[in-house]
């Protein structure tokens, strides 16, 4: 003989059953009048789920092609300029850094020698080569510390190129470097890697597997939006810009130290 129990029990599963055939009938029934943009209105209506409102952000195209430089300043060089202030004390002796010695001489201090390298011959810098083959250029281990701002996602032959940046610093020295995130590509046929904060651990562990390695993505959901819409730091505030989401990495900075020589 059943229980009062298992009576409710099996009242209640008859019910719910019976309920959600009873939705799901009607919704085979609604949906098709409503359309699917109607349909998702009621649905997050339903579920208390906020509207959102595009206005002039219902765009195909940026506000700015240039990433906000005509503008102000672009979004990820919050993030790149934060990465280098916090390692200033690294930042000293004998540098080197790609492209020009701008981030040398703007966060370094004590310093002794300031090069600067770039593949591109119409840069100004002290040493033209391809970092990937640079042995007969730049000298190893002559280097307290390697700049490489905004360039990680640049370098077509990516391991050869993090293997010579370590090959130049110094035992205890230190690489600093940004790679691109969640947002547009600079110039397509030149953007090779856009890997995610957990990618470049991957790699760099297995490119420099005896150095002390931090990957960190700094950004947001507005912050990579605002990036794409091509718009400037300078138009989102500063608690907008300073809150993280490691799932939205707009900039992904890496700091590396090179190892002591073991005591002979």
């Amino acid at each position: 003989m059943a229980q009062p129990n298992d009576r409710l029990h099996d009242y209640l599963v008859k019910e719910i059953s019976v309920n959600e055939t009873t939705r799901q009938q009607l919704l085979s029934i609604i949906k098709p009048a409503l359309g699917p943009v109607w349909t998702t209105r009621f649905r997050c209506l339903a579920h208390g789920l906020g509207f959102p409102r595009w206005g002039n952000l219902r765009r195909l195209k940026p506000f700015s092609d240039d990433h906000g430089w005509d503008r102000g300043t672009p979004v990820d060089r919050y993030y790149v300029d934060r990465f280098f202030e916090r390692h200033r004390a690294d930042i000293t002796g004998d540098v080197l850094e790609i492209d020009r010695s701008t981030y040398t001489h703007r966060f370094g201090h004590d310093l002794r020698t300031t090069h600067a390298f770039d593949i591109n011959p119409r840069c100004e810098g002290t040493f033209f080569c391809d970092l990937a083959h640079s042995e007969n250029v730049l000298q190893s281990e002559a280097y307290d510390c390697v700049l490489m701002p905004c360039t990680l996602s640049f370098l077509r032959e990516i391991e050869l190129c993090l293997q010579n940046a370590l090959r130049v610093v110094k035992p205890g020295g230190v690489i600093l470097a940004n790679g691109g995130g969640l947002f547009r590509l600079d110039k397509a046929e030149d953007d090779f890697w856009r890997l995610t904060p957990a990618g470049w651990r991957e790699l760099l562990h297995r490119v420099w597997p005896s150095c002390e390695v931090v990957v960190e993505g700094e950004g947001n959901c507005l912050s990579v939006v605002a990036a794409n819409l091509g718009l400037s730091l300078e138009e989102l505030s500063s608690e907008e810009l300073d809150y993280c989401d490691g799932i939205f990495p707009v900039v992904t900075n890496v700091f590396c130290r090179k190892p002591k020589h073991e005591a002979r």
